[in-house]
């Protein structure tokens, strides 16, 4: 075959626009998510394997994800963002969970719908901000707090009140990037303190219990405040160098609660201890800072919002869980990206880091 009928073979299939670097970062973390899951599962390789098919579903959409322009994913906003809506009202009344409706359970698969907002509050926000004047003003600022409230109730309404303050947060990094005046910011940061009493008349009683547990584990060891005990154990007994991988006692004793998923953290500073844990958010740092190079080098200004916004979401994901398991923050349900077991979670975040990567990779273009 001539160069040409080469050309036209590989013609057929888009060439990736993915970044060296970054894609090398999220696989090392993947990497170590998989000794992590490895351990605290027991050594169980079935469960190793089904996050590795996740991780392959997620980085699928990652490759999908870089060949979307930006006129693409603005004009798709408004319908991802209410496709995304009718999900959570369906998960209202017909989701499934252990304690919470959170799940859309469709036979052949079953996915948490709040996960798709992670995305589509960004893009929605950007694209309502890239249409008006920037820095925006009270009428886009409105606007777009709307639009991020509407979502932001229904998902602590399953409740879940972790991927809640997640999406609020993505959505507040979109504003804040449109470059929010310095007196709009006083007056946000004013508003959410006043309503701190009137979230706190409006929470369920275990919410509560968790915020009152996080101010003192001691004071129900056995109940409540047994999970960030075990935990804060977990983590302090690693050390500098760690017990080492499958020797950690907390979460192969059982001592630890769901060690795989929401405590993953805690797994791997008692087997790999400091030194573990600094590689780990080192990591962590790393993609984040790439990510954000990334997201200033766009040309559009939607562009550099809407992948902001993902990388803020992506740093509070790792901020929220270290700090839960450490017993800096209330426990919440938020996993350690792309270390705790779990599909949606991994491929929401890939998903991100592709829109990121292709977005950039257009940054010659206005799109």
């Amino acid at each position: 075959m001539n160069r040409t009928g080469w050309q036209d073979l590989f013609g057929l299939f888009p060439r990736p626009r993915i970044d060296p670097v970054l894609t090398g970062l999220l696989v090392a973390v993947m990497a170590i998510g998989l000794a992590v899951i490895y351990s605290a599962s027991d050594q169980d390789t079935g469960t190793v394997i089904r996050q590795l098919v996740r991780y392959g579903a997620g980085f699928a959409v990652l490759l999908l994800a870089t060949q979307v322009p930006a006129n693409v994913y603005r004009s798709w906003a408004p319908w991802v963002y209410f496709i995304g809506l009718l999900l959570l009202v369906a998960v209202l009344f017909a989701g499934v969970g252990r304690g919470a409706q959170r799940w859309l359970d469709l036979g052949i698969v079953r996915f948490q719908p709040a996960e798709i907002m992670k995305l589509a509050v960004p893009m929605m926000m950007a694209a309502w901000l890239h249409a008006r004047p920037l820095p925006p003003g009270l009428f886009s600022i409105g606007g777009a707090l709307a639009l991020m409230a509407v979502p932001v109730l229904l998902i602590a309404r399953q409740p879940d009140l972790g991927t809640a303050v997640l999406v609020g947060a993505g959505g507040l990094g979109v504003l804040f990037l449109a470059g929010l005046r310095k007196r709009y910011i006083f007056g946000m940061a004013v508003a959410l303190l006043a309503a701190i009493p009137a979230v706190w008349v409006n929470l369920l009683d275990y919410q509560k219990n968790r915020v009152i547990t996080f101010l003192n584990p001691e004071s129900d060891p056995l109940g409540q405040g047994w999970n960030i005990i075990q935990s804060k154990i977990a983590v302090g007994s690693g050390g500098l160098t760690g017990k080492g991988w499958l020797a950690g006692s907390q979460s192969h004793l059982e001592f630890l609660p769901e060690p795989h998923t929401d405590f993953a953290f805690s797994v791997l500073a008692e087997e790999f201890g400091f030194v573990g844990v600094v590689v780990v958010l080192g990591l962590y740092l790393a993609i984040i800072s790439r990510a954000l190079f990334l997201a200033g080098q766009c040309r559009d200004s939607f562009s550099r919002m809407f992948c902001g916004g993902l990388v803020v979401l992506f740093f509070l994901y790792v901020a929220v869980n270290a700090g839960m398991v450490s017993g800096l923050l209330p426990v919440v349900g938020v996993p350690l990206p792309l270390i705790s077991y779990g599909g949606t979670s991994a491929v929401t975040i890939l998903a991100g880091f592709g829109i990121i990567m292709g977005l950039y990779s257009r940054r010659r273009f206005m799109t």
